[in-house]
């Protein structure tokens, strides 16, 4: 069943900048705050289908499209054109710091991150304890996060985020460069399992990663975008390894 399907999508962004011609044509710019602007086409008539229960990886270089395709896709971003389905919820995540405070403690934190991830305050009750536990930062749930170590945010961040995001249960998830969660050598074994839970628990993924073992590994097909455009589908490891000889044949 499809789940999502893009037919034709297309983006892009105006973008504002300036353009020095000589020393004294900087200056005025500066001075003048003469500005130019340029159309930036970042997808160009993307077709894709994400099937029920499929993990679908991206791959692709900084500034190919990646993350714009799964911000369209949650509707954060507008498509300039093209036409989007999608049958069920959809939830994107992209990075664990969701919002935290250091002038709260670690329990308001876990209240006001959980209620800007869409959970009620009963909601965030249930998933309280199991949020505690797993972060292991159960002596400082009353303590200021200004007091914490990026180390202990990092593992907050990542708690709060996890069982606010699974406790909807939707049926896409949308996961934008999320397998680096911070915190120790040991939080980071914890996080990779719970990553991986959440990858095989049955909903449709769309996952995009600059590490392409991560795509070899979970994924069920891939397809490599580079600025804007699909350039091949298919078996993860094909698309891999096809991505891979063409940027080390560009280095020679």
């Amino acid at each position: 069943m499809e789940i999502i399907k893009l037919e034709n999508i297309s983006k892009k962004f105006n973008l504002e900048y300036r353009k020095p011609k000589s020393a004294l044509n900087n200056f005025v710019n500066i001075v003048l705050r003469k500005n130019f602007r340029k159309d930036i086409h970042v997808l160009k008539n993307v077709d894709l289908i994400l099937n029920s229960g499929e993990v679908l990886g991206i791959i692709g270089k900084n500034g190919s499209g990646k993350s714009t395709l799964l911000r369209i896709i949650a509707g954060i971003y507008e498509k300039d054109s093209g036409n989007l389905k999608i049958n069920g919820k959809v939830i994107y995540l992209s990075g664990f710091n969701n919002g935290l405070s250091d002038r709260l403690t670690m329990r308001e934190n876990i209240f006001l991150a959980g209620s800007l991830l869409d959970l009620s305050q009963n909601e965030i009750r249930i998933k309280f304890n199991d949020i505690v536990e797993f972060s292991g930062l159960g002596d400082f749930v009353d303590v200021e996060v200004s007091k914490f170590s990026s180390g202990m945010i990092a593992r907050l961040a990542f708690s709060i985020t996890i069982f606010c995001v699974t406790h909807k249960n939707p049926d896409v998830y949308l996961l934008d460069e999320v397998f680096n969660s911070g915190g120790d050598e040991d939080f980071k074994r914890k996080s990779l399992a719970k990553m991986e839970e959440l990858i095989k628990g049955g909903a449709a993924v769309l996952l995009v990663s600059h590490d392409l073992s991560t795509i070899e590994k979970y994924c069920d097909r891939a397809i490599w975008i580079d600025k804007g455009v699909i350039v091949k589908e298919g078996n993860p490891s094909e698309i891999v390894n096809s991505y891979s000889s063409h940027y080390d044949r560009k280095s020679i």
